[in-house]
């Protein structure tokens, strides 16, 4: 038996990963019904953490968000069905023991490890790596807004400098618009003496 599709049905639920007990029934070659009886009469190996009923709103959520709880069996049973932990996927073992409920119950504890394993090794180095990228571009543009606000102000004080200057060439316009004395001879009108 493979791991990759036991692993696909291992659901993380109320902080657990679980498998439902119509998966396992198809894994062990077995009815839910009769899986469901067993566990039932052995409900004392079975404390919450190791086995929980899922609720009509946790059932419903699920069905409506993935659509591999939405075929098979389970879909259309009036009981709402049972979430069984690793610890719980094992003590399955003591209460199922045909043949084959051993040989997929091995898989199945190794198909848990090795989800186990990707969520402590993989995600963490991913998560260091986006965050030493997100801390690196963050300094990035840091960097770029205080050279854009050093651009900013350099431009600030040119165009202080500038205005200053219009304002200084205004006052002395001013100062040259008054009338000023003619440079150079005046006409002076002389009267002609023959007029008179």
């Amino acid at each position: 038996m493979e791991l990759k599709p036991i692993q696909q049905k291992i659901y993380d639920i109320r902080g657990f990963k679980v498998m439902f007990d119509y998966d396992l029934a198809l894994f062990y070659r077995t009815e839910t019904k009769r899986l469901k009886e067993a566990v039932r009469r052995n409900i004392k190996r079975f404390p919450p953490d190791f086995m929980f009923e899922l609720t009509k709103s946790e059932y419903d959520f699920l069905r409506s968000h993935f659509a591999s709880l939405e075929g098979g069996r389970g879909k259309y049973s009036k009981y709402l069905p049972f979430a069984f932990t690793e610890q719980g996927v094992a003590m399955l073992s003591s209460v199922l023991n045909s043949e084959t409920a051993i040989i997929a119950n091995i898989n199945i504890i190794r198909a848990f490890v090795a989800v186990r394993q990707v969520i402590l090794n993989s995600p963490i180095n991913e998560v260091k790596e986006l965050q030493y990228e997100v801390r690196r571009l963050k300094e990035y543009v840091e960097e770029i807004f205080t050279d854009q606000n050093d651009i900013n102000e350099d431009t600030r004080q040119q165009l202080e400098l500038i205005n200053n200057s219009l304002a200084e060439l205004q006052v002395k316009n001013k100062s040259l618009d008054r009338p000023r004395n003619p440079i150079g001879f005046h006409a002076i009108q002389e009267t002609r003496k023959d007029e008179e």
